[in-house]
């Protein structure tokens, strides 16, 4: 195959992320955000890396996607890496719900197509947008492939015994309820890095992949196979993240329903949208809560406090999962950036072998690095996550096995 490079895409319903790759040696040529796609003044920012250039900015209408990718593939075209060149192989989609049915990378078609619209009840705020940002880079370039890469696919090897939940299998089966899990492209990609930095292959090694931004999510995984992961059937299970509640009672939704009279779109839009840290007090950027925990804010330090006991149950429950743990890897806004957020997740575990150095764990870096002392039984890693590599990687992978 003589192109080499890909395009990811990020549909979300009103934006759409993008990078433009070069698989023949990794690197970077373009990246940029359209967003507030449909509303009175859109916003453009693109950057071409090829050429080192500025970043362009555009404000005006943009009505929908299709003129999204339309103004997209118009700036590529101005650095000469329009959407119309022979070099482009394919353009990678992320999808964040693939269910039981996409295990890996998938070419797109209409049978495809058809059983991500069929997935939008378990995906309501995720698929259809995924799904229109499919739809129009197919009609803009309908002779490339356009591979589909699922946020659930690399959870696909959990058992059975951590994908069920305990309710009626007819019912479960039926309406689809099962833990699919969610940023597997983060995780799949942090996992296989941290065992480069360890400098061991992927199969030889346990991780615990904690990806910490406002969406937060965590994964055992075992020789390279994810055996359990913190979100479920939505990504509203597990960790206290920026705005959702992660685990709570089942029942909570039944009392808030019957004694406080809210209704299932309103107790949707609470756990989703106004809980986690913002739902604690008021914030969900993890710089301002540090700020004002250091300032003495009651608040502020309880909603950090319950945001690492959580954290800390899952190191705990997924240590126990694997039974032998060679590194714990932090990735993501949160994990890569906030030096308190990984001192206090491991604090008190030593018996486990776990422990940060503290000038290491200071360092500022884009690299992936140890920041456990040299003797440390079970390693603690940063790693950045790169999740746009990872759909480019198996997007250009499935093409050329293809071609």
């Amino acid at each position: 195959m003589s192109a080499t490079r890909v395009l990811v895409l990020n549909s979300g319903s009103s934006s759409v992320k993008y990078q433009l790759l070069d698989m023949a040696d990794g690197g970077r040529l373009a990246m940029g955000l359209v967003e507030r796609i449909g509303e009175e003044t859109s916003r453009l920012k693109h950057t071409p890396l090829v050429t080192g250039g500025e970043s362009r900015e555009w404000s005006g209408t943009i009505a929908d996607h299709e003129a999204a990718l339309q103004a997209v593939s118009e700036e590529l075209a101005k650095d000469g890496l329009g959407l119309d060149s022979p070099e482009l192989a394919a353009i990678g989609h992320r999808v964040v719900h693939g269910g039981q049915a996409f295990t890996e990378p998938t070419v797109v078609d209409g049978a495809v197509l058809a059983e991500i619209e069929r997935l939008i009840p378990v995906a309501p705020l995720h698929n259809p947008a995924n799904l229109t940002g499919i739809r129009t880079a197919m009609a803009l370039r309908p002779d490339l492939p356009q591979v589909a890469v699922f946020d659930t696919a690399f959870h696909t090897t959990m058992p059975e015994s951590a994908a069920r939940y305990a309710i009626d299998v007819k019912t479960a089966d039926e309406h689809r309820i099962r833990r699919y899990g969610f940023h597997g492209t983060s995780h799949a990609y942090v996992s296989r890095a941290t065992a480069e930095l360890l400098g061991r292959a992927p199969e030889e090694v346990n991780v615990i992949v904690l990806h910490l931004g406002n969406g937060a999510s965590a994964s055992a995984v075992r020789g390279g196979r994810c055996v359990d992961t913190s979100m479920g059937l939505t990504p509203l299970e597990g960790l206290v993240m920026g705005t959702r509640s992660g685990d709570l009672d089942p029942a909570v939704i039944f009392h808030l329903a019957r004694v406080g009279g809210m209704s299932i779109a309103e107790i949707d839009t609470l756990l989703n949208k106004k809980s986690g840290l913002v739902g604690l007090c008021g914030d969900n950027d993890m710089r301002e809560i540090r700020r004002r925990v250091d300032e003495g804010d009651e608040a502020a330090r309880l909603a950090f406090d319950i945001y690492i006991h959580r954290l800390k149950k899952y190191i705990g429950a997924y240590y126990a999962v694997l039974g032998t743990v060679d590194a714990i890897a932090f990735t993501a806004g949160v994990g890569e950036n906030a030096a308190p957020v990984r001192e206090a997740a491991v604090a008190g575990l030593e018996t486990l072998g776990l422990a940060v150095d503290g000038a290491l764990n200071a360092v500022r870096s884009d690299e992936p690095r140890l920041i456990s002392p040299a003797d440390a039984r079970v390693k603690v890693a940063v790693v950045p996550t790169d999740e746009e590599l990872e759909i480019a990687t198996q997007t250009y992978a499935l093409v050329k096995k293809i071609d």
